[in-house]
């Protein structure tokens, strides 16, 4: 696995409630968007080219097979939703559960995995990836380390309570991070996964809209980021899903993606 550069994304002070999130969130897509601060990533592409070579030297990573799709050969796709589950949630999981789709759910703790503990059992009995987005959506980079930390490992216990798994993936809030949190989450067992695909549907209830977003930007590998918080999200879900079918899109986990690499713990993923 290529080592990655240590950087720091910084966008703005942090913020609270509802609104401030929506800008945060925004502010996010500005490193993937407008290229004007610079996250080197690991892609899948080359997660699994590494996987394989690993493989066949015999020394491929142990439970981390392709299931049932070879991102190699087919034109895969990882659906990810953040900041959930929420009163949303049900109906998208019917939603993926009618499509035969997996999803990588990456929650929040406060007022969301305790709020919706059955939901996130659900999520894990139902084959999707549930990861975290941490306890509070707190902006690493501002955070000391015992903070990061909390952040971290609050979600993960509570997780690992609910379905029997620890999570091994994390999203940082506003896709920030730096050495610091590098460092914990390789300390803690986590890698990040960032997103190649947004719909900004933070800012907009127009599903079409959202729908024409992603369908804009997919390309293979593609990393989509969506939020089941948001009124306008889950009823996109069902187009974006059948339109990216036609165009002879697979629906995988993010793990599922990597194979037969997989994402190791301190290492940045888009």
């Amino acid at each position: 696995m290529p080592s990655l550069s240590r950087k720091t994304i910084t966008l703005g002070t942090g913020l609270r409630g509802s609104a401030a999130f929506a800008l945060a969130a925004a502010l996010a897509l500005l490193p993937a968007l407008t290229g004007c601060t610079r996250l080197e990533t690991t892609s899948p592409s080359t997660v699994r080219a590494a996987g394989a070579e690993a493989g066949a030297a015999g020394g491929g990573p142990s439970g981390h097979g392709f299931g049932t799709v070879d991102c190699r050969k087919a034109r895969c796709v990882a659906l990810t939703f953040d900041a959930g589950p929420s009163e949303n949630s049900p109906r998208l999981l019917d939603i993926l559960r009618e499509k035969q789709v997996p999803a990588t759910f990456f929650l929040l703790g406060k007022r969301h995995i305790d709020t919706y503990p059955e939901l996130v059992k659900r999520m894990a009995d139902e084959g999707h990836e549930v990861a975290s987005h941490t306890w509070t959506h707190r902006i690493l980079t501002d955070l000391a380390p015992e903070e990061i930390r909390t952040e971290l490992t609050r979600p993960n216990e509570e997780i690992e309570r609910l379905t029997g798994t620890r999570p091994t993936l994390m999203r940082p809030p506003q896709g920030r991070t730096d050495d610091t949190v590098h460092d914990i989450c390789r300390e803690l067992g986590l890698a990040e996964v960032l997103w190649s695909v947004t719909a900004k549907d933070y800012k907009t209830t127009d599903s079409d809209l959202i729908t024409r977003r992603v369908l804009d930007q997919v390309a293979r590998d593609g990393i989509i980021l969506l939020h089941d918080i948001y009124d306008g999200t889950v009823p996109a879900v069902p187009g974006i899903i059948d339109a990216l079918k036609e165009r002879g899109y697979v629906f995988v986990t993010v793990p599922q993606l990597l194979a037969p690499g997989a994402a190791e713990p301190g290492e940045v993923y888009r």
